[in-house]
């Protein structure tokens, strides 16, 4: 698998988006990509108690412990790579969380609108933990 260039939607070097827990379709901590990544696993969102039930409910369960994966499952304030399609589902339904746009791959803009993810930046909006 080869990895597409680390640019943020910025342009800028493509920051760090957790490394507690481990995130990233190449468990690296960033939001990294590469053609394998069918899910775009590129925009870090900042996890908050809505958006993690909304995930739950449209099937991807992020709160709940996986042990045999090593995922420890996710709490409000962690910060994680969320598919771009998912954060743009969940902001047409009124629940997606705040964004690091300088961790923020700029592949995410094939499908995520640069207005929207300003619109989320963690940056101008504060922490909703």
């Amino acid at each position: 698998m080869k990895q597409d260039t680390s640019i943020n939607v910025l342009g800028g070097p493509l920051e760090p988006c957790s490394m507690v827990p481990l995130t990233g379709f190449f468990r690296d901590g960033h939001c990294n990509t590469c053609a394998e990544d069918q899910g775009s696993h590129t925009v870090c969102a900042v996890m908050t108690a809505e958006f993690l039930a909304y995930s739950k409910y449209v099937g991807n369960d992020l709160s709940t412990a996986r042990p045999e994966y090593g995922f420890a499952g996710l709490k409000p304030g962690d910060t994680w790579c969320l598919c771009a399609s998912r954060f743009l589902q969940a902001a047409d339904e009124g629940c997606a969380p705040l964004v690091s746009l300088a961790a923020t791959h700029f592949r995410a803009l094939e499908i995520v609108p640069m207005p929207l993810l300003q619109s989320h930046d963690v940056r101008l909006n504060g922490r909703r933990d």
